[in-house]
């Protein structure tokens, strides 16, 4: 995938925490809160947990106070983390359950070679095994780190940056692979763009304290990096402002955040033979040759500005600049392989300077993630034969129908959309393709050699290679809709936008977002807000744009397309003018397919519960009716604590709101929620300027 192409659209923050902490129907019926979604060893909890509640605050006020007051104030952040909540209990919950499987697999020394058990407990315990990592210091990537050294030219400049992707070096022209994004049944050539060391191009153009603090900080990681190589301290400082110097200069040609969510103006197929015109110091031919791609009739290049403006620094920044970058580059892509110095620097710079965070995580924790991403399918397959049944997954395939069906008669009734359009919305949904808790065809991991006794380095590096060099055979295949984004133990989902299907890992129909234990409301307040979510991505800014075969194209009529964007632009108002802290603002536009599609499928969730016998019975449990349970439910996922660094980051970058925020901006434009408490109309649960997409 594009790295900066939105075609996946995830659930929420929390795989972005724990990559920084591991571094990175219709008729709903009651069946769910009757059966058992759950392994034997899952934790017992409460549907709802009245100590997590603040009674002090009146819901009217601030529900995220009154339905997370408590738990805020008897938990705290852990240590290794930048955030903690909902989210990261259950990725703990799953990394436990992970780390069970790899002590095992690490044990069984006498398993047969090329086995799931000795490619996943060969990986683990080379990770493991740090005083093996500093014995091998840099002997693992000194054949990269020669190349480097050895570039003569700008051609072989151009080369070597094809060349050292193969590693995973983020060296800026990133190249690769993506289904057509107006034919999704091909997958083409893709030319996107990185090579920034900061977390976003504005950290390099911001005068404001902050920001400048941040920029001499990440100076001295560039510095302290390039001596962990081996340069001295004079030169590496030196060679630290050349870097800065050259990664702003790329910065200013990178589009911003926001520019970058249209499809259509990061869309441009080109002839190969077109490409020198456009970045005449490239050598196409070599670039493309290094890079392992098999012939190719056009590429599309995502932003040709940038590529363009990164073939004049090619040119008219100085060679040794140019390999201080490339050395720079890929000992920070590698630091977690690499001995305790690079990693060191890496976190506290990554984790501490940017998030906040005082210490790493423990080792087995940072190896045990490691293992997963890059053994995904072994791994997968262990975790799912534990936690994840046939018949769990058969339960979860229902509720899955039954939010699709609620929505389907919600697009089909919608008053201010056109029959046509409608028409073509329903089509739309009817096509989406459901993916649910693990992948019903593995991807073969036979060819990748996991050598017992190698270095952890060289690993990894096979890891990465084996991946890219399937990356590139993907290249004017037919799309391979079988891949999964994320992995089975995930706590997260997705909508891709090319494939028009919906994802449901494994890992998050656990507590709290799914409890057997559990009634209705709670169930769908929790999942089905989050398949809700999901489905309404089909249907957001970008996800519109793209019909039911996942290709860009226009099926609105002009008048519903301009309807939907008035729509869209109060989402944006009104999350522009929120602050996740005093003097720091949302910024709408970034967030607006992430709100959108919260208020939509928490909406949505809600429809499809009043069709549940809890809902008409309209019992109350534990003095709270079905709605307020619901709503409960769905706010207390949202619980978390963050570091102010952690904060103010995300609220730059990330394109989902604020934790807190999502929980008051959707539940405030929600009739249903005003209703459910008795709010009155001047309740700052109340808004006036009511939005409503979906």
């Amino acid at each position: 995938m594009h790295p900066f192409r939105l075609a996946v659209r995830i659930l929420g923050a929390a795989a972005l925490a724990t990559l920084v902490a591991t571094m990175l129907p219709f008729r709903a019926t009651s069946v769910l809160a009757q059966t058992a979604l759950r392994a034997e060893s899952t934790p017992q909890v409460p549907a709802l947990d009245a100590a997590d509640l603040d009674r002090t605050c009146a819901p009217c006020d601030d529900f995220y106070k009154f339905a997370t007051g408590g738990w805020r104030t008897t938990h705290e952040i852990p240590a290794g983390h930048p955030s903690w909540g909902s989210f990261d209990e259950l990725v703990q919950r799953n990394r436990d359950e992970l780390h069970a499987i790899l002590e095992e697999d690490a044990k069984s020394t006498n398993a047969p070679l090329g086995s799931d058990v000795q490619k996943l407990g060969t990986y683990y315990r080379a990770c493991m095994d740090e005083p093996a990592i500093e014995r091998a210091n840099l002997a693992p990537v000194e054949p990269l780190l020669r190349a480097i050294t050895a570039i003569s030219g700008v051609a072989a400049l151009g080369e070597q940056i094809a060349a050292l992707q193969r590693a995973g070096v983020n060296d800026g022209l990133w190249f690769g692979s993506d289904p057509d994004t107006k034919d999704s049944s091909t997958t083409v050539a893709a030319l996107g763009l990185g090579g920034l060391g900061l977390p976003d191009r504005d950290y390099y153009l911001n005068d404001d304290a902050r920001t400048a603090s941040i920029r001499g900080a990440y100076r001295a990681y560039v510095a302290t990096q390039l001596r962990n190589l081996g340069d001295t301290a004079g030169a590496a400082d030196a060679e630290a402002s050349q870097v800065v110097g050259l990664e702003t200069a790329l910065a200013r040609a990178t589009p911003t955040r926001i520019a970058l969510r249209d499809p259509r103006a990061t869309y441009h197929p080109t002839a190969p033979d077109k490409l020198t015109a456009l970045a005449p110091h490239l050598p196409w031919k070599g670039f493309f040759a290094q890079a392992g791609a098999p012939p190719f009739a056009w590429v599309d290049v995502g932003v040709p500005s940038f590529v363009r403006a990164y073939d004049a620094q090619l040119a008219a920044t100085p060679l040794d600049t140019w390999k201080a970058y490339l050395r720079f580059h890929l000992a920070d892509s590698l630091a977690a392989v690499l001995p305790a110095r690079f990693a060191d620097a890496s976190f506290a710079f990554r984790s501490g300077v940017l998030y906040g965070v005082k210490e790493q995580l423990p080792r087995w924790q940072r190896c045990t993630s490691a293992t997963e991403y890059a053994l995904r399918t072994p791994l997968g397959k262990a975790y799912v034969a534990r936690r994840f049944p046939p018949a769990a997954k058969a339960r979860a395939q229902a509720m899955v129908a039954n939010l699709r069906a609620m929505l389907r008669s919600d697009v089909a009734d919608l008053a201010w959309m056109s029959p046509r359009t409608r028409a073509r919305a329903v089509a739309k949904l009817d096509a989406f393709t459901e993916k649910v808790g693990y992948p019903d065809t593995w991807v073969d991991y036979s060819t990748l050699d996991v050598p017992d006794g190698a270095p952890y380095a060289v690993l990894a590096l096979r890891v990465r290679d084996w991946n890219h060099a399937r990356e590139m055979a993907r290249i004017g295949k037919p799309t391979d809709r079988t891949l999964w984004g994320l992995t089975p133990s995930s706590v997260n989902a997705y909508y891709n936008v090319t494939n028009n299907e919906i994802v449901f890992p494994a890992g998050i129909f656990q507590p709290p977002f799914f409890n057997a234990d559990a009634d209705d409301a709670v169930n769908y307040g929790a999942i089905g807000a989050v398949i809700g979510h999901e489905m309404t991505h089909g249907f957001d800014d970008q996800g519109r744009q793209f019909d039911a075969r996942g290709n860009l194209a226009n099926w609105w009529t002009p008048q519903d397309a301009a309807r939907f964007d008035r729509r869209a632009a109060c989402i944006v108002t009104q999350f522009d003018r929120l602050e996740p802290l005093p003097g720091v603002h949302e910024n709408g536009k970034l967030v607006q397919a992430e709100a959108v599609a919260d208020l939509g499928g928490t909406t949505i969730a809600f429809k499809a519960f009043q069709r549940t016998a809890q809902y008409a019975a309209h019992e109350p449990i534990d003095g709270f009716t079905p709605e307020q349970r619901f709503f409960l439910a769905y706010a207390q996922v949202w619980r978390s604590l963050e570091t102010e660094d952690y904060t103010r980051q995300l609220a730059a970058i990330d394109p989902h709101p604020n934790d807190r925020l999502r929980v008051a901006g959707t539940l405030s434009n929600m009739p249903e929620f005003a209703a459910a408490f008795s709010c009155a109309a001047t309740s700052s649960m109340v808004r006036k300027d009511r939005c409503q997409v979906w």
